[in-house]
C-alpha cells in the first residue's frame, strides 16, 4: 500500500475524531506499518503529558493498516484486544508508532505495537488481537 491508499483508508474507516489526530504514513510494508503522530498541546491532559487515550487510539489505528497491508488491502475488522503498557511520559514532539503483525491467521490477527518519543525511547508498548470480519 502507498502513501495515497493509506490515507485514503484511514479517511474511509477511522472515527472523525481518531482522523483529526492525523496521523501520517512513513512506512507500510507487508509485515509492519510505521505512523507518525505529530504533536499537538491539545493531546495532552492536565497533568500535561499526551493522554494515554491518544495512545491507545493510535495503536490500534497502526494495527489496522499493518493488517490491511499484509492482507492486500482492507478488510472488515474488529479489535478483540488490545492490551497496552504506558512506560514513559511524552509531553512534547512527534510519537512514531510501528505496528507488526505477528501471526495472520484465517480469523485471527495478532499483533505488537511500539511508540517511540522524539528521542527514540519507547514510550508505549501494546500487544494486539482482531477479528477478520469477512
Amino acid at each position: 500500500m502507498d502513501d495515497k491508499e493509506i490515507t485514503e483508508l484511514l479517511d474511509r474507516v477511522l472515527a472523525p475524531w481518531v482522523r483529526s489526530l492525523t496521523l501520517t504514513p512513513v512506512k507500510v510494508d507487508a509485515d509492519s506499518a510505521t505512523l507518525r503522530l505529530p504533536f499537538s498541546g491539545e493531546l495532552r491532559h492536565s497533568g500535561g503529558v499526551i493522554c494515554g487515550q491518544v495512545f491507545m487510539a493510535a495503536a490500534d489505528t497502526a494495527m489496522i493498516v499493518a493488517i490491511s497491508a499484509a492482507l492486500g488491502g482492507f478488510k472488515p475488522m474488529t479489535t478483540v484486544s488490545l492490551n497496552i503498557s504506558f512506560m514513559r511520559a511524552v509531553r512534547n514532539g512527534d510519537v512514531l508508532i510501528t505496528a507488526r503483525v505477528l501471526r495472520l491467521g484465517r480469523n485471527l490477527v495478532f499483533g505488537e505495537v511500539e511508540l517511540l518519543d522524539e528521542t527514540g525511547n519507547m514510550a508505549v508498548h501494546a500487544t494486539t488481537t482482531y477479528a477478520l470480519l469477512a
